[in-house]
């Protein structure tokens, strides 16, 4: 059963230049537990996605024109501010970003911090759209010390050693790993139902990177939460995904199941994304060409001007999504069988 599904959806942004045409028409679902991988190359919409599910594009610049976006059979664009303050962003729905040292405030301890996510955030009962859920207000429903002992709990879970005198630390004291590490306990601790995880592990090292990514991996396939987790590196996503979707100019091309996605790819934009990646042989191939400009974007697939397989129509007509197998669609009017 989908927890996500976006439908159609179409997003604007207005410059000096023209009109951005940065998502176009897309449709996109996520299962209850999924961790969904949305990867592509940086500008092509992925983190639009991620801003436009919780409705926080930039004023007045970026609009969503049309489209739909369900999260647990409701509409999130039919809801209003004060619905989505109470509900949504950061009780339903929390995102673990890519830097969090720029996320934590400075001049607070991680302690205090946590401690306004425990106020204002977390219930007793996870999220359930079948009941009308108020957010706590302040304190409610825990009192200081079982609010403490809720925050080093957390901390524990995500390997944070001696949490009781961690709490008392700034965020400058802590390194990256740790601070991720923090980041993803804040984001559990409302029980959430989809966690955005936006390139976050692009800042960490490759082993403090693999580290994250099990415990994160773990932690939310303990909690059952879904994941859609945006990067532009398909061995990490690889690495923590059940499914795939890949993204160009604001469309989306290709979309399977993890396994499937890598020995099948059939879109030949995801083929040369996989021939880009290093291998043992040195056999590293490119992408010919560049982005298209997405103020006035190629008609038909915006993909055909850098396509080693474009056909006539692929210049004129946009390619439906096609099912080659099992729950692996692909968006190409020439792709491949094999």
């Amino acid at each position: 059963m989908n927890l996500l599904e976006i439908k159609n959806l179409e997003v604007h942004f207005t410059t000096d230049h023209g009109v951005v045409m940065a998502i176009d028409r897309i449709n996109l679902s996520i299962e209850k537990g999924e961790i969904m991988g949305l990867v592509g190359e940086s500008g092509c919409g992925k983190t639009t996605i991620g801003k436009s599910i919780l409705r926080v594009l930039p004023e007045p610049s970026g609009k969503i024109v049309s489209g739909a976006v369900f999260f647990d059979e409701r509409n999130l664009l039919d809801l209003s501010e004060k619905e989505l303050h109470l509900k949504v962003r950061g009780r339903a729905i929390t995102v673990i970003p890519q830097d969090p040292s720029t996320s934590f405030n400075p001049v607070f301890t991680i302690g205090s911090q946590f401690l306004d996510i425990i106020k204002y955030k977390v219930n007793s009962e996870p999220y359930d759209n079948k009941r009308n859920i108020k957010a706590p207000k302040r304190p409610t429903f825990l009192k200081s010390r079982a609010r403490n002992k809720k925050i080093v709990e957390m901390l524990k879970s995500v390997q944070i050693s001696t949490p009781e005198k961690q709490i008392r630390k700034y965020a400058h004291e802590f390194s990256g790993g740790q601070r991720q590490r923090i980041m993803i306990a804040m984001a559990l601790a409302p029980k959430p139902a989809l966690i955005i995880a936006d390139e976050a592990t692009t800042a960490l090292d490759v082993t403090i990177e693999a580290q994250i990514l099990v415990l994160l991996r773990n932690l939310t396939k303990e909690h059952h939460t879904s994941v859609l987790f945006i990067t532009h590196d398909l061995a990490v996503a690889n690495e923590i995904c059940d499914r795939i979707t890949v993204m160009y100019a604001g469309q989306i091309m290709e979309s399977a199941p993890t396994e499937s996605f890598f020995s099948s790819p059939c879109h030949p934009y995801t083929r040369g994304l996989l021939n880009s990646l290093p291998n043992p042989k040195g056999n590293i191939k490119t992408i010919k060409g560049e982005i298209p400009p997405l103020i006035n974007p190629p008609k038909g697939c915006r993909f055909h001007p850098r396509c080693p397989r474009m056909l006539p129509i692929c210049k004129e007509k946009l390619p439906e999504a096609i099912e080659i197998t099992t729950d692996h669609f692909v968006r190409c009017f020439n792709h491949f069988a094999d």
